[in-house]
């Protein structure tokens, strides 16, 4: 099971560091946005997946509180280019 929960957690480190090459070259603001909450979101499933393997649940706290962040940032930004901030 543990081998399992690890091969998760790798992949989507990979998936991480895919979505940052597209948070970097993204040729528009919105291609940007995306692949940043794409990240925050990866970051999220990888804290629970953490949370299972290390058998913490302060993983599970901390990915919570995470995502609450990462949702109003992400909102801020798109509020930011729509101009309304």
């Amino acid at each position: 099971m543990n081998d399992v929960l690890f091969a998760a957690i790798a992949i989507l480190a990979l998936l991480i560091l895919l979505a940052g090459v597209r948070l970097t070259l993204g040729p528009t603001i919105p291609d940007r946005v995306v692949a940043f909450d794409t990240i925050n979101t990866i970051i999220v499933a990888s804290m629970i997946l953490m949370a299972a393997y290390f058998g913490q649940t302060i993983f599970v706290d901390v990915a919570l509180v995470y995502a609450l962040l990462s949702f109003l940032g992400t909102l801020a930004i798109a509020k930011y280019i729509g101009g309304e901030l």
